[in-house]
C-alpha cells in the first residue's frame, strides 16, 4: 500500500506538476490573444444567447448545456480548495486564481466551439461530443492526420477520472458533511444519495438539463447571497481583504517565506481544478445544446469560468479573509487552529454569522458535490460510449448509482489520490488537440466577427434610412 501511495503521488506531481499548469495557463493565453479575449468583449452577448429560444440541432438549450457543465464544475473546489490555497499559499493566491479563471475563458470558448463543429448524432438520435471527437476529427480534417488515439486516451482518462472526482468522493463529501452537521448516518445518506442519482439521470441529459438548470442557479444564488451577508456584516475588512490579496501576490516572500512561485501554482492550479478549463470535460456537456452556431455556443461556454472561479470561488476566498481568521503580521501569516479545507471555510463563515454561518457551508457543499455527480454522469457515459458503444452506457448508468452508495460510506484517500491523476491526464490530449486546431478556432471567430460588424453596419443604414423617411 506504501509503495501504491508512492506512485500515485508521483504521478499526481507529474499530472499536476509545473509543466501541466504552464501548458493550462499558456493555452488560455494563446487562445486569448488569438480570439481577441473573446470571453471578455462578447460577456454580454454570451449572457443575452443564453436565454435566446434556440430549435437548432440538439438535445438541451444553450442554458440547460451551461447550467450542466457548471453543475459538474462548481463543486467541493469551490468550498474546500479556494481555503487550502490559501491556508498553504497565502491571500496571493486569490490573485492567481483569478488569473486562471480570466484566461480560462478563452479555453472554454474554444473547447465548446470545436465541440459543437464536430459532434456527431449516436444511435439514438442524441449529440456526442467533446475532446474524443474533435481531437480525431478536427486533426485529421485540417491535416490529414489520424489522431483518434488521443481521442481514446482522453476517453479512457475521462471514464477513470469520473468515478473518483465525479462520483465517489462527491458523495464522501456529502456523506461526511450530513454526519457533521446533522448526525446523519453515512450508511443513510448514502442511500439518499443513490436514490436522487438514479432518479435524475435515469432520464439521460434531458432530465439532467432539466434538473440542471434549476439546481445551479438556485444552489449558486443561495452560496452568494450567503456569502455577501457574512461579508457585508463585517463590511469593514473588505479593503484589508483586497490589500492582503494584492500585497502578497508578487511579493518574493508571500507568506512566511514562502516563494512566490509557490503561491502562483497554487492559486493557479486550484483555479483550474475548479472550473477544469482545458481539461476537456465541460465541451461535453455544450456538445449537445440545440445551438447550431460553434462559434455562438462557444461565446456561452466561455462564460463557464467567469461563473466557477471569478463569482462563487472568489466569494469563498473573501468570506475567509474577512473573517479575521486569517491573519498577516510582519509577513507571517497565521491561520486561527491551523485550519485548512472545508474546516476553514465553516470556522469563517460562522465567524462572522454566529449560530448558523456553518450551516451556509454545509448546505452549499452538499448541493454543489451532488451537482458534480449529476454533470461527471453524463461525461462518464460519453466516454464509454466512445470507448465501448451505446449499450455499455445502460450498465454504466447503474453502476454509477451503486458507487455513489459506496462512496458515501467508506474511506476515500486512494480514491482521491487516483481520481487526482486521471484527472489532470485528461489535460494533455486536449490540449494538443486545441492547439493544433487553434488556427482554424481563429479563423471561425474571425469570420463571425466580420459578419457581424457587417450585420451591424446594415441595421445602423435601416435605421438611418427610416429616420429620414420620417
Amino acid at each position: 500500500m506504501d509503495l501504491f501511495k508512492l506512485i500515485m503521488s508521483k504521478a499526481a506531481e507529474i499530472a499536476w506538476g509545473p509543466v501541466t499548469i504552464a501548458l493550462l495557463v499558456g493555452t488560455g493565453i494563446y487562445l486569448s490573444f488569438g480570439t481577441r479575449f473573446v470571453q471578455f468583449r462578447k460577456m454580454g452577448f454570451a449572457f443575452k444567447s443564453l436565454f435566446n429560444k434556440s430549435e437548432g440541432d440538439g438535445d438541451i438549450t444553450p442554458f440547460q448545456a451551461l447550467m450542466t457543465s457548471l453543475a459538474a464544475t462548481i463543486g467541493t473546489g469551490n468550498i474546500a480548495g479556494v481555503a487550502s490555497a490559501i491556508a498553504y499559499g497565502g491571500p496571493g493566491a486569490v490573485f492567481w486564481m483569478w488569473v486562471s479563471g480570466a484566461v480560462g475563458g478563452a479555453t472554454k470558448y474554444a473547447e465548446a466551439l470545436l465541440a459543437v463543429k464536430y459532434r456527431i448524432t449516436n444511435e439514438k438520435g442524441e449529440k456526442s461530443g467533446g475532446p474524443m471527437y474533435y481531437i480525431g476529427r478536427g486533426i485529421e480534417d485540417r491535416y490529414g492526420v489520424n489522431a483518434n488515439w488521443l481521442g481514446f486516451l482522453f476517453a479512457i482518462f475521462g471514464f477513470i477520472a469520473s468515478f473518483g472526482i465525479g462520483n465517489m468522493t462527491q458523495a464522501n463529501s456529502i456523506s461526511q458533511s450530513l454526519n457533521v452537521t446533522f448526525g446523519i448516518k453515512e450508511t443513510v445518506s448514502g442511500i439518499i444519495i443513490a436514490i436522487f442519482t438514479a432518479l435524475v439521470i435515469i432520464g439521460g441529459i434531458k432530465n439532467i438539463g432539466n434538473v440542471t438548470e434549476k439546481l445551479v442557479p438556485f444552489m449558486s444564488l443561495m452560496y452568494i447571497t450567503g456569502s455577501l451577508i457574512a461579508i457585508f456584516s463585517n463590511i469593514n475588512m473588505i479593503p484589508y481583504a483586497f490589500e492582503m490579496i494584492f500585497a502578497n501576490a508578487f511579493t518574493g516572500k508571500a507568506v512566511g517565506g514562502g516563494l512566490l512561485g509557490t503561491v502562483i501554482r497554487l492559486g493557479i492550479a486550484r483555479g483550474l481544478f475548479s472550473n477544469e478549463a482545458g481539461l476537456g470535460s465541460a465541451p461535453i456537456a455544450h456538445a449537445a445544446s440545440k445551438n447550431s452556431d460553434p462559434v455562438i455556443e462557444g461565446i456561452v461556454g466561455s462564460l463557464g469560468s467567469f461563473i466557477d472561479t471569478l463569482i462563487v470561488c472568489s466569494m469563498t476566498a473573501i468570506v475567509i479573509l474577512t473573517s479575521g481568521v486569517v491573519t498577516i503580521d510582519g509577513g507571517v501569516m497565521q491561520v486561527e487552529g491551523n485550519l485548512v479545507g472545508a474546516a476553514l471555510t465553516t470556522a469563517s463563515f460562522e465567524k462572522l454569522l454566529p449560530g448558523f454561518g456553518g450551516y451556509i457551508v454545509s448546505i452549499g457543499l452538499m448541493f454543489f458535490a451532488f451537482s458534480t455527480i449529476i454533470g461527471w454522469y453524463y461525461y462518464g457515459a460519453k466516454c464509454i460510449e466512445y470507448i465501448f458503444g451505446l449499450k455499455s452506457v445502460e450498465v454504466y448508468k447503474w453502476i454509477w448509482v451503486v458507487l455513489s452508495f459506496v462512496g458515501a460510506t467508506i474511506p476515500l484517500q486512494i480514491v482521491w489520490d487516483i481520481s487526482d491523476v486521471f484527472n489532470g491526464f485528461m489535460a494533455m490530449p486536449n490540449l494538443i488537440g486545441l492547439l493544433a486546431l487553434s488556427p482554424m478556432i481563429f479563423e471561425m471567430t474571425r469570420e463571425y466577427d466580420k459578419k457581424t460588424a457587417i450585420e451591424k453596419n446594415i441595421l445602423v443604414e435601416q435605421l438611418a434610412a427610416t429616420a429620414s423617411k420620417k
